[in-house]
């Protein structure tokens, strides 16, 4: 029997309260601390992205958003809560510490090419911050925010190593991590079949969407898979297919 886990959902195990938190091996580790001490860092550098930041007028604030798309469904919504929190907090507190925020919209359709061309466009204002809203653009991004000191919200998605934030300092991807969610389901498989050891000659299945986000768990999961004796299969679900059961 092959025991599957569907990356798209891999997150709520950690939500959940289901993030181990110790070693599943030595070298490879799941630590809810690193999460906090990324939070406390995001608070520490606030006062200098507000100081660099500020323009004459506000804190210039970019919205990647996605109301088009394959994924507008998800991405119209979370755009209007967004923009309406951002909104509520300029009329209700006047911005932050006093200031105005900004707030302007770039549309990307959840397309890599069109998210990396609205960093572009925005680079140049001061961003306070860049929330790419794709694990796509976050990739592509990476590289660019780190030589232009540009923090980046990934907020569990993006890339899973830049949990480090001593190799991405400018990089911030709390609460939890695509890996902490393949870690979790791994711990928990193991649990039910009593222990690490049992899961030589086992199967583990992932199935997963065929984009950036859905392939984030598999270096960790064959990691894993050679460190434990497992098989992993991986079954890919393409996007014009994602809403086919039988798929």
């Amino acid at each position: 029997m092959v025991k599957c886990i569907i990356g798209a959902n891999v997150a709520a195990a950690v939500i959940e309260g289901r993030l181990p938190a110790q070693k599943l091996k030595q070298g490879r580790a799941v630590m809810p601390l690193k999460h906090l001490v990324l939070g406390l860092a995001i608070a520490a550098t606030l006062p200098i992205a507000l100081e660099t930041a500020q323009a004459a007028d506000g804190l210039y604030v970019p919205l990647f958003t996605y109301r088009t798309g394959p994924f507008a469904g998800s991405g119209t919504p979370y755009a209007n809560g967004l923009t309406d929190y951002l909104t509520m907090l300029n009329e209700r507190d006047g911005g932050i510490g006093g200031i105005k925020l900004i707030i302007e919209e770039c549309e990307t359709g959840y397309d890599t090419k069109k998210g990396v061309e609205c960093y572009d466009s925005v680079k140049g204002k001061n961003p306070v911050v860049i929330t790419p809203l794709s694990t796509g653009v976050t990739l592509q991004v990476i590289p660019k925010a780190s030589v232009d000191k540009i923090p980046v919200l990934s907020m569990a998605y993006g890339l899973s190593a830049s949990a480090d934030g001593n190799l991405f300092p400018w990089i911030f991807n709390v609460p939890a991590t695509y890996w902490d969610g393949a870690s979790a389901f791994v711990r928990h498989v193991a649990d039910l079949d009593g222990g690490f050891d049992k899961l030589k000659g086992k199967k583990i299945g992932l199935v997963y969407l065929d984009v950036p986000y859905g392939k984030e768990p598999i270096p960790l999961l064959q990691a894993l898979a050679q460190d434990y004796g497992f098989e992993l299969k991986l079954y890919a679900v393409p996007v014009p297919q994602m809403q086919n059961q039988s798929s």
